[in-house]
């Protein structure tokens, strides 16, 4: 399940990058953590032309669930855990997050709450700071979902779109 989502999603967003020209791929990461046998898998990639925004696309799949699939574990209902992160700098602080909650409200669901991460370097000047958003959704995916990953990848760069407007 963990393997077929992957592929999915990376076909997705490399047709988008390779063939579509609509966005460029900045990062890839897949992973097997054998201590605590988990997966994770993550895409980002930001619109062309650059915006300077950059978004990230994610699916970790824990012990449990990997086990779930494998055994066929009865009443077991094993899927990965989605999140997404958006990137962006922020100058003025409380217009720009506010408006950053509003941009995601009406571009994603309202049970799915962006938490909004600033981090900025001491001593730099003028203070830039760097806006690292996180959407986690509520339920885990598996491969039922795997119809609706183009329509979240849309949501994606729609979402990078306004953040290059703010």
């Amino acid at each position: 399940m963990f393997e077929n989502l992957k592929v999915t999603v990376e076909n997705v967003v490399y047709d988008l990058d390779n063939l579509d020209e609509r966005i460029l791929v900045t990062g890839r990461t897949d992973r097997m953590d054998m201590a605590v046998m988990s997966r994770a898998f993550s895409l980002k990639f930001e619109l062309v032309p650059r915006t300077g925004a950059e978004a990230e696309i994610r699916l970790d799949a824990f012990l449990k669930d990997l086990a779930a699939e494998l055994l066929e574990t009865p009443g077991e209902q094993p899927g990965c855990a989605l999140s997404l992160r958006f990137y962006t700098e922020v100058k003025i602080v409380p217009e720009q997050c506010r408006r950053i909650s509003e941009l995601m409200q009406v571009i994603w669901e309202p049970q799915i709450v962006p938490v909004q991460t600033l981090s900025c370097i001491f001593g730099e000047d003028p203070i830039v700071y760097k806006n690292t958003i996180e959407l986690k959704f509520p339920h885990k995916i598996n491969e039922d979902n795997m119809s609706d990953i183009p329509n979240l990848v849309e949501h994606m760069i729609r979402t990078l779109e306004g953040l290059a407007q703010l």
